[in-house]
């Protein structure tokens, strides 16, 4: 089973982002854009982030399996780094688009979404937590399943 393990490791960690953006993020794009008749183009709000975000987790875990020989990292800590690369790019995609509004009354308004300003203090650390989460128990299992280190 040590054959090709940067693969076994790239499919491993693209299982969870692509199960969970055509689900979830296909589902919550239709709703929104359906019943609340939101005009957003598909290509801009859905196709783009399913192809890059299980790129970068299949990508991020054949850099966990490299460096995993070197350096004894737990799997969730380093999936936890993961955010701190993706929002910054995010946050550019978005505002780019011009899906992200900023008002002067201390509100965001992304889409139909209103977040107040004291939210995006806090929004790193849900994503590093949830990320911990997801790699520690989802991919780390799959990576056991696999036979690579988790």
């Amino acid at each position: 089973m040590n054959q090709h393990p940067y693969l076994r490791a790239y499919m491993a960690g693209i299982v969870f982002p692509t199960a969970f953006l055509l689900m979830i993020w296909l589902i919550g794009y239709c709703i929104v854009r359906f019943a609340f008749n939101v005009s957003a183009p598909i290509e801009q709000l859905l196709v783009f982030p399913m192809a890059v975000v299980p790129n970068v987790f299949g990508t991020w875990n054949m850099l966990f399996v490299k460096l995993h020989q070197h350096w004894r990292l737990p799997i969730g800590l380093h999936g936890a780094a993961l955010p701190l690369f993706l929002g910054p790019i995010g946050a550019v995609f978005v505002i780019s688009l011009g899906f992200l509004k900023v008002t002067e009354t201390g509100l965001i308004y992304f889409g139909i979404f209103r977040i107040p300003y004291w939210y995006v203090s806090i929004a790193p650390f849900l994503a590093v937590g949830i990320y911990y989460l997801i790699w520690k128990y989802i991919v780390g299992a799959l990576n056991k399943l696999l036979g690579l280190p988790y």
